[in-house]
């Protein structure tokens, strides 16, 4: 059951899908939602900065500009948050170290990370469309994340989507979707690929059976073929998937979630949320 749900705040389009969709599921599981900003004092006041002669002047102008814009978007995204509220609680929350660190402390008390797929937080751009902090949260946090597209809205309508390769990180993914409840009743379909499709159709009946278990309605949807992320995402956009849930991808033992690697493409192009685990 979904008891806590912590979401990043700030001004990109992603970061306030992310943020309306954290509070429709709050309004529907009943779940405490806490909304933190990022300050990131230790960029905006670089203490261990090289300064030249005679440049500690304006070293110090750019860092009180910086800190104050800081301050004004966290009061500007607080403020917004609060205006879609309404009658809905929730927990101010204000983080003033790196967004990586502070969101993966801020997490380890909440069920669920929702964050905007564009969400900077602070940083001037983000990479390829998908927000920095994605990676480190992924590698190094506890919890599961919501990923939340430009737009993208979560609702109850349409079914689930689930791609599972048997690995370790979809079984995780995949358990802590059924456990936290976020199905909501929805249809689930599970999509596995394999070189056939006797061997894709058996992956995915594992995953149904274990969502059976839990009393999810799910069927399998064997595909047949390489490139799974374009697989998955072809399906998502025919069944109009309210939701794609997936282990975040282990390739070639590499930690790091390169541009072009399936995690990373799935991120960048999926048009509804994505519910990751790692």
């Amino acid at each position: 059951m979904l008891r806590s749900i912590l979401v990043a705040l700030d001004d990109t389009p992603g970061a306030q899908s992310a943020r309306d969709a954290a509070f429709a599921l709050a309004r529907r599981t009943g779940a405490s939602l806490t909304a933190a900003v990022v300050l990131d004092l230790p960029h905006t006041r670089s203490e261990h900065e090289f300064v030249p002669l005679g440049g500690a002047a304006f070293k110090a102008r750019r860092d009180e500009a910086l800190a104050k814009r800081a301050e004004e978007d966290a009061a500007a995204a607080l403020a917004a948050c609060a205006a879609v509220a309404g009658d809905t609680p929730y927990t101010e929350l204000r983080l003033t170290d790196a967004p990586e660190p502070a969101l993966l402390r801020a997490g380890a008390t909440h069920d669920l990370v929702v964050v905007g797929r564009d969400a900077t937080l602070g940083r001037e751009q983000t990479e390829d469309s998908v927000a920095p902090v994605i990676e480190q949260l992924l590698m190094d946090g506890a919890r599961p994340l919501l990923v939340v597209p430009p737009g993208a809205t979560l609702g109850t309508q349409g079914p689930v989507l689930v791609g599972y390769d048997a690995s370790l990180p979809a079984m995780a993914a995949l358990q802590l979707f059924a456990l936290l409840g976020l199905a909501e009743g929805s249809p689930v379909r599970v999509a596995s690929a394999a070189e056939d499709r006797d061997g894709a159709l058996a992956m995915a009946e594992e995953a149904c059976a274990f969502l059976r278990r839990h009393g999810i309605e799910a069927s399998p949807l064997p595909l047949v073929g390489g490139r799974p992320a374009d697989l998955l995402l072809a399906e998502a956009e025919g069944l109009g998937a309210r939701l794609l849930v997936l282990g975040a991808f282990e390739e070639s033992g590499l930690r790091r979630l390169v541009t072009g690697s399936a995690t990373h493409v799935l991120l960048r192009d999926a048009r509804c949320p994505v519910f990751i685990h790692h």
